[in-house]
């Protein structure tokens, strides 16, 4: 097999609904179709992580959870360890070799020297594995919006490094979060390509599957004779943060709802829709449309078609809940009866990549009386400052002191933040290393304000979290996250929310953050841009050697 090469079909349009019908695969997705030769051969390696280039947060080997060889890696994926048939039958498929794999927390650009040497690590650990017996396949197990110092492409790098030491045989397979970014070079260098259909994420572990099951069944069918599947990539010029692409509001929800569908036609085996990355500033930060089957005319028709529908949409996307600035959301908190009323820090969310510690909303907290009266009890969770976390525990549960906290990494204004405040909670078993509760004081008195502070960026998302210190989701009549949308527990603990658009790294404003490298015409910097047509579709595979 050789590299497909890469076309682009002649310009003209066709309707954004026009379907080909062909001979739907039936083997392709089914692990158990590999003949009756040997177990197909996958290496998996990958580096995952989000990262804001408008953040001076600079993300480092210190921030990763890293996995080496096959027996830790595969423990990474619950579909194996879960007692289902499918993920037996799925682990039984093919003979895994693991050899990397870094995961992070959202931040901001990878340091070059860490990334560098996970690559190197990578490059020959595949090397290594391939010469000893030829790889079949290659699962890149990736976020898909990973930055790197020096690097525009970072994503695109690694996978032209494992490529070069692979060799085109080997059958390439991702799957991606849906906030990724697929540049050219990424599709170009991968056979199959997939991505989640919600956001919030409930189906992050569901598309791992899927996309191993599909390049297990593919390098099986391709050792075998058989042909790569086609593949086509429509871009669509629009740039939106997740709070405005949520799919359980609209037009997301239809869009993704609508995928199943599409991947049940003759000769479609599966589709995607990446929104694309907004807080980075990069040619690839775009929305992008991917089909994959065995139809050439009906791949690249369906991915036309999608990429018709999201343009179509592209006026209708609004924020996931009312949004104001970080007083107005405040002041609706206040006069709500809601309880609890959470408000999201959107502008400084870690999941995003934000520093996790500007100030902002932590001042107007203070400025308020209801709080500072205690009629009102309010929680800040949580920014990160390890050295005041280190003073609380080191007074200990029950122990007063003065903090400056916060603004250590991002110092805008108002920069640190002094309070006197007594320790109500203390933490040191969680991913967060050493948290602290602070209840804040007026002299001696205690305030109705608590302040989380923790050694390492973190996002308070699941109730363990809070847990951890004795606090509950729902013990504070106003909550305020460092969050964009909410996840799941939080939703569903929040009586009311409001989604405040506040300065930071990750700054919903997109226009006022700055983008000076993105393609243009690009939506929302631009009032219009043009519709898909026939020349915007990049296609390759459907061959071998």
């Amino acid at each position: 097999m050789s590299v497909p090469s890469i076309n682009r079909l002649s310009l003209w349009s066709i309707p954004m609904s026009a379907t080909t019908p062909s001979t739907h695969p039936t083997e392709l997705s089914r692990p158990d179709a590999r003949g009756s030769g040997p177990l197909p051969r996958i290496g998996i390696a990958g580096i995952a992580i989000e990262s804001s280039t408008f953040t001076p947060y600079r993300s480092s080997e210190q921030d990763f959870e890293v996995r080496r060889g096959t027996g830790a890696i595969l423990e990474r994926y619950p579909f194996f360890a879960d007692g289902s048939t499918s993920g037996q039958a799925l682990r039984e498929a093919a003979e895994y070799v693991g050899v990397l794999h870094a995961r992070a927390l959202p931040g901001g650009q990878l340091e070059r020297e860490a990334y560098e040497a996970w690559k190197q690590e990578i490059v020959d650990g595949l090397a290594a594995a391939h010469a000893e017996q030829a790889l079949d396949g290659f699962f890149f197990d990736i976020h898909g919006a990973m930055s790197v110092v020096g690097l525009e492409d970072a994503e695109g790098d690694l996978i032209t490094a494992i490529r070069a030491v692979i060799g085109p045989d080997a059958v390439v397979g991702t799957a991606m979060d849906l906030h990724g970014n697929v540049s050219h070079t990424l599709f170009e260098a991968c056979d199959l390509l997939t991505c989640y259909r919600h956001a919030p994420h409930i189906d992050a572990w569901e598309t791992r599957e899927r996309g191993l099951r599909d390049l297990v069944g593919t390098a099986a069918r391709v050792r075998d004779g058989g042909a790569l599947p086609h593949k086509a990539l429509v871009h669509v010029p629009i740039l939106l943060p997740g709070e405005k692409t949520s799919t359980r509001i609209e037009p997301a929800k239809s869009i993704y709802a609508g995928i199943p569908a599409i991947t049940q036609r003759d000769g479609i085996t599966d589709i995607s829709c990446w929104i694309g990355f907004a807080w980075a500033d990069q040619p690839r930060c775009q929305a992008a449309i991917v089909a994959v089957g065995d139809d050439a005319a009906a791949v690249d028709a369906a991915a036309l078609e999608l990429a018709g529908t999201v343009w179509q949409a592209r006026h209708d996307f609004e924020f996931v809940a009312p949004t104001g600035s970080f007083t107005e959301c405040l002041d609706r908190a206040l006069a709500s009866e809601a309880r609890p009323f959470w408000i999201s820090d959107s502008g400084d969310n870690p999941g995003a990549g934000g520093a996790d510690d500007t100030t902002y909303c932590l001042a107007r907290l203070l400025d308020r009386e209801e709080i500072l009266s205690g009629r009102v009890s309010a929680l800040m969770v949580s920014l990160v400052d390890e050295v005041s976390a280190d003073a609380a525990h080191e007074l200990g549960v029950g122990g007063r002191g003065e903090f400056a906290v916060g603004a250590r990494i991002d110092t805008r204004d108002p920069g640190p933040v002094r309070l006197r405040a007594e320790v109500s909670a203390l933490d040191e078993t969680g991913p967060t290393g050493r948290a602290a509760a602070l209840r804040v004081l007026e002299g001696d008195r205690p305030t109705g304000l608590t302040v989380m502070v923790t050694a390492r960026r973190s996002q308070w998302a699941r109730h363990e979290m809070f847990e951890r210190l004795g606090l509950s989701m729902t013990g504070f009549d106003v909550v305020t996250v460092k969050m964009g949308y909410l996840e799941p527990d939080q939703y569903e603990a929040a009586a009311d929310w409001l989604l405040a658009l506040t300065p930071g790294g990750v700054d919903q404003d997109l226009v006022r953050l700055g983008h000076s490298r993105i393609n243009r015409p690009m939506i929302p910097f631009d009032p219009e841009i043009p519709a898909p047509t026939r020349q915007d579709v990049l296609t390759g595979g459907g061959a071998h050697s």
